[in-house]
């Protein structure tokens, strides 16, 4: 334990070292770039990475590309497309190597680790203060580590719970009606699998999810300064025992242990599944796996608990303060998440846009024309989108407090320890990973 941590000691000192070094050589490496370029008469190029995009929606962001372009003819864009599990890897190789793109598209959680070691620019500093407003205030605050914000929002998605009205027609339930909180659901669940042998929902607990459903059930995770553990509480045994609960009266599925949002989805499409609480965007998986699936799909908001809150997922543009040209990158980064653009690309994949003023196209609040699922959803899901929030903000050593809590709610679910021990378990490893 004491060589893993003084491993990981020697790397962020080292990856910090790396980082000042680049810091220092930024204003001139900038100015470097700007004067050749004028010198030359040649644009400059800013390299764009993004999460697994391609080859779906080349024609949007190369066509954004060569707008930007052609209201920017001193720059160029090169775009280059990542997937979704290499990314974490690549970038921190690229900053390590003094080799990252001008701007990178990640989600707040991963970007934080680079907020940490002060590696992002800032932006309350760069983004002009009346742009900084146009953005959704709940989720520009997202991107914050250490009062810094290291992000500009770019697409979000909002939770919806979808549900296959055939199960709750069979399960004797209101098609018409799905739950709304957590406590409508456990009933839910018990008259779903009694009454069909099926399961009404998967609560998956990889990702964020856990975290989020203890928000929403009145549970604070930290103190205000995030130093030290706040959940073990009344409120916080209480949320343990909910998922205990449902897991020992099989009304959640074993898998819940071993696998996460992913099969919960095939269970789904498979009509094994009466809910799936999901961003609107997966409703594309259902069309193309079990069109009768989703022919039977109806959406309402999210489950939510006594707290009403509801949470939205967001992405975001970085710039790494590596770049020899962050004026440009900031500039094709505020470019990119326009309310236009963000509109465009909103109407291509059901997410939502990050930009207040967005939501007042049509788009988002009328159905058309023998509407499909999914637009009912997507309506759902912008109609939510002011009152959400991100629940869970970017923390320190994040994937380690994620993992103990969500092993020490498994631990309880079997058996192992009661609720009570299990998030005293869960505590006292948060303090430890706090305190570092």
């Amino acid at each position: 334990m004491f060589k893993k941590k003084h491993l990981l000691m020697i790397l962020a000192l080292v990856f910090t070292m790396i980082f000042s070094s680049a810091c220092n050589k930024e204003t001139a490496g900038e100015d470097k770039g700007q004067k050749d370029s004028a010198k030359s008469g040649e644009p400059i190029e800013i390299e764009f990475w993004t999460m697994q995009l391609s080859p779906t929606f080349d024609d949007y962001i190369k066509g954004v590309i060569a707008d930007f372009e052609a209201e920017n003819e001193d720059i160029k864009v090169k775009w280059v497309d990542v997937p979704w599990g290499d990314m974490e890897k690549k970038i921190l190789a690229s900053v390590a190597s003094k080799t990252a793109p001008d701007v990178a598209n990640l989600n707040p959680q991963f970007a934080a680790k680079l907020a940490e070691l002060d590696a992002l620019v800032n932006m309350d500093e760069a983004v002009p203060e009346d742009v900084q407003k146009e953005y959704f205030e709940g989720v520009w605050k997202s991107n914050t580590f250490d009062g810094k914000t290291f992000g500009i929002p770019w697409y979000l998605s909002s939770q919806v719970t979808m549900y296959n009205t055939k199960i709750f027609e069979e399960a004797g339930l209101d098609p018409e009606k799905a739950p709304a909180t957590f406590e409508e659901l456990a009933e839910v669940a018990k008259q779903v699998k009694e009454e069909t042998g099926k399961y009404a929902f998967f609560p998956p607990l990889d990702g964020s999810h856990l975290l989020e459903a203890l928000v929403m059930m009145g549970v604070d995770l930290t103190n205000e300064d995030m130093t030290k553990a706040a959940f073990n509480t009344k409120d916080g045994v209480a949320a343990f025992e909910y998922f205990v609960d449902l897991y020992k009266n099989d009304y959640i599925p074993r898998e819940v242990l071993t696998e996460g949002h992913g099969k919960a989805i095939d269970m789904y499409n498979a009509g094994q599944l009466a809910i799936l609480a999901s961003g609107p965007q997966f409703l594309n998986q259902v069309k193309e796996n079990a069109p009768d699936i989703l022919e039977a799909t109806k959406s309402a908001p999210q489950i939510t608990g006594k707290t009403g809150k509801k949470n939205t997922a967001a992405m975001n543009l970085v710039v790494p303060k590596q770049s020899e040209h962050q004026e440009a990158a900031i500039k094709f980064s505020i470019y990119m998440t326009n309310a236009e653009n963000q509109v465009e690309f909103d109407k291509i994949v059901p997410i939502l846009p990050s930009i207040e003023s967005a939501l007042d196209d049509p788009f988002f609040s009328e159905l058309p024309e023998n509407p499909t699922p999914i637009d009912e959803a997507r309506i759902v899901s912008a109609g939510q989108l002011k009152e959400s929030e991100v629940l869970v903000p970017p923390m320190k050593n994040y994937e380690e407090l994620k993992t103990a809590m969500n092993e020490a709610l498994q631990g309880a679910m079997l058996g192992d320890h009661t609720p009570e021990e299990a998030v005293k378990q869960a505590e006292e490893k948060w303090n430890e990973l706090l305190a570092q």
